[in-house]
């Protein structure tokens, strides 16, 4: 049973697919601009940014608007 979200943009895409899409649009400089966070800032990598980002909701919240700005359906 597939439940639908016909008011949610994010539905279906995952904070990896997220994160991963950002970076390679943008990069970390503009990322952390945006989001002032030490994992974009200070080697930043894929994985420590999930991992600080499934543990922080404000921060997870900034990264979810940032990403429905910067690719528009």
């Amino acid at each position: 049973m597939s439940q639908t979200q016909p008011n949610n943009p994010l539905h279906g895409i995952t904070l990896k697919m997220i994160v991963t899409e950002l970076v390679e649009e943008i990069g970390w400089a503009v990322m952390a601009k945006y989001v002032d966070i030490r994992c974009f800032k200070h080697d930043p990598s894929i994985k420590s940014s999930l991992t600080f980002l499934r543990k922080t909701p404000w921060a997870r919240e900034k990264v979810e608007q940032l990403y429905l700005k910067t690719f528009p359906k």
